[in-house]
């Protein structure tokens, strides 16, 4: 599949995960790479950790987003943006005719009462706020780095949550309109991450599932990082001295070779259970993610994309 078939598939894609294995990498990753389609990207964090920025190499992202990549011959831009549900309820509030309450609020804590009046509604003010940004055409695409998988799942279960709870009035219309982008494949999809190891492959498999059948959200490709490269023919070399050099090359290999088995054994298990296509993330043995190390990362996966089938 052409990776500008890929990204231009769907305007919103949402990247979850189980935390630790590299959600907001994947996040920052499909940026870069759609920005090299010639795609405008805006990717947005609703944690409020900012932990993308310095991976483009730039200072931490606000509410109002900045440029991480600028436009080049050839190639889009990535812009950065945090969004969390104060900031949005007050933009909400704003917009609805509430400016001369929004500071009086916030100082006497009216603000945190009316966020959790209702369940769900935080993660709704979110959701509405990517929403609109979505349907005022700020970027070709939106990649949203959402909660850590467990957070999820209640984050894009939200919209239904709060249409059955608030019947009618402008939450109601708002829950309705975000349910309408999180449901329409056209509009919104997810990306879940995960590593090849069994206690993450069982979450993002129990999750993947839940978010299809219960929150109605189409899943994208499974990204799985950490991928070790098989080194072959790998012989764990005899010692018999256990002080000896050799014998640290043996233990070594043998754990390298027993990492390779295992990754395979998880890869085959993941590809039995979903059926989902997977795109395969190498393993980068350093300490922080750079601006060279994102570029890399998004040329393997343009490379991955670019083997996935045309869709039927």
């Amino acid at each position: 599949m052409h990776p500008k078939d890929f990204f231009a598939s769907s305007r919103v894609l949402i990247v979850a995960g189980k935390g630790g294995v590299g959600k907001t990498v994947t996040a920052a990753a499909m940026a870069t790479a759609a920005s090299r389609t010639g795609r405008s990207v805006l990717l947005v964090e609703v944690a409020g950790r900012s932990a993308s920025a310095p991976m483009f190499g730039t200072d931490a992202q606000g509410y109002e987003q900045h440029t991480a990549v600028h436009e080049a011959e050839g190639r889009g831009s990535v812009e950065l943006r945090s969004i969390t549900p104060d900031q949005a309820l007050v933009e909400w509030l704003s917009g609805h005719g509430f400016n001369r309450l929004v500071s009086r609020m916030a100082k006497s804590g009216l603000l945190e009462v009316v966020a959790t009046a209702t369940p769900g509604i935080k993660d709704l003010l979110v959701l509405g706020r990517i929403k609109a940004l979505e349907q005022e055409g700020v970027a070709d695409l939106i990649i949203v780095d959402a909660p850590a998988a467990g957070h999820a799942l209640g984050f894009l279960r939200s919209p239904a949550g709060v249409r059955d709870t608030a019947r009618t009035g402008t939450i109601h219309r708002q829950a309705v309109e975000a349910l309408e982008m999180i449901s329409d494949p056209s509009r919104c999809q997810v990306i879940l991450a995960t590593i090849p190891e069994e206690t993450p492959i069982n979450e993002l498999i129990e999750t993947s599932y839940a978010i299809e059948d219960e929150a109605g959200v189409k899943l994208g490709p499974v990204v799985v990082n950490g991928i070790l490269p098989d080194i072959a023919d790998l012989a764990v070399p005899e010692a018999h001295d256990p002080t000896s050099e050799l014998h640290d090359l043996q233990t070594a290999a043998a754990f390298r070779l027993g990492r390779q088995q295992l990754q395979a054994s998880q890869l085959e298990r993941l590809a039995a259970e979903l059926p989902l296509a997977q795109l395969r993330m190498p393993q980068l043995f350093g300490t922080q993610i750079t601006p060279h190390e994102l570029d890399t990362l998004a040329t393997t996966l343009l490379a991955e994309i670019d083997r996935l089938p045309e869709p039927r």
